[in-house]
């Protein structure tokens, strides 16, 4: 296998499926089955899962709303798709712990470093919620912020298309599909993959991160194996 330790960013839109707002069980299963599929593998994944299917502190801002009391609110519903995948994730036979940047004790661990790379060395996934426990910082940032704490190999950023586009290929037909691409690069042409701060950390610390379509299947065992899939910005 070419990485031994991961983590899986995903955004929460991806968890909607078809629908409006919340949570669609049919993607669940489907993500639970392609990370299942890695476990078995021997891979030590950690997860971070973002909350825009429920709530997104920028747009509470836009509506009147303190930007932090919003982003708060933002990082509850992060839990609420976190407790989701690991509902799921159990379901399917996979140990799992769930740490909070916030303390809810009833309902998760409190983030430990420490604690969580044990977790990972005995093959339990690690599901990161509440991203920093900061307001003004993106899912994005915890997911490099925590991907650096733990000494993970690649970040693994499963989206709805198969890489990074020199425009949004869903509005411009015209894109075409960088194969790899630089973090300086990535960043002067203002490609919408991650904010800066997230692309900032991963560049100091030469943590590289690959962009894929995690709704189709294989991708992401594939990509553990060395195979070219989506692409890496490093």
């Amino acid at each position: 296998m070419k990485y031994k330790r991961i983590l899986l960013k995903l955004s929460g839109e991806s968890l909607m499926g078809d629908k409006q707002f919340g949570i669609d069980q049919t993607i669940l299963d489907q993500y639970g089955k392609e990370i299942k599929q890695v476990v078995d593998l021997g891979i030590q994944v950690a997860i971070v899962v973002g909350g825009g299917n429920i709530f997104r502190g920028v747009q509470a801002e836009s509506g009147g709303m303190e930007r932090a009391q919003g982003d708060y609110m933002g990082m509850l519903a992060t839990m609420i798709n976190s407790m989701a995948l690991q509902a799921t994730l159990e379901k399917m036979g996979i140990n799992t712990r769930l740490q909070s940047a916030i303390k809810m004790e009833q309902i998760a661990e409190p983030f430990i470093r420490r604690r969580a790379i044990r977790h990972l060395e005995k093959g339990r996934v690690v599901i990161f919620g509440a991203g920093t426990g900061n307001p003004y910082f993106t899912t994005d940032t915890a997911a490099s912020l925590r991907a650096i704490e733990i000494n993970a190999d690649v970040i693994l950023k499963g989206t709805r298309v198969d890489g990074i586009y020199t425009a949004d290929p869903e509005k411009d037909k015209t894109a075409t599909r960088y194969e790899t691409i630089s973090f300086g690069e990535a960043m002067s042409k203002n490609l919408k993959v991650m904010d800066m701060t997230a692309f900032a950390l991963c560049q100091e610390n030469q943590l590289p991160i690959i962009v894929f379509d995690m709704n189709k299947s294989g991708n992401l065992g594939q990509i553990v194996e060395g195979k070219t899939v989506g692409t890496l910005v490093s």
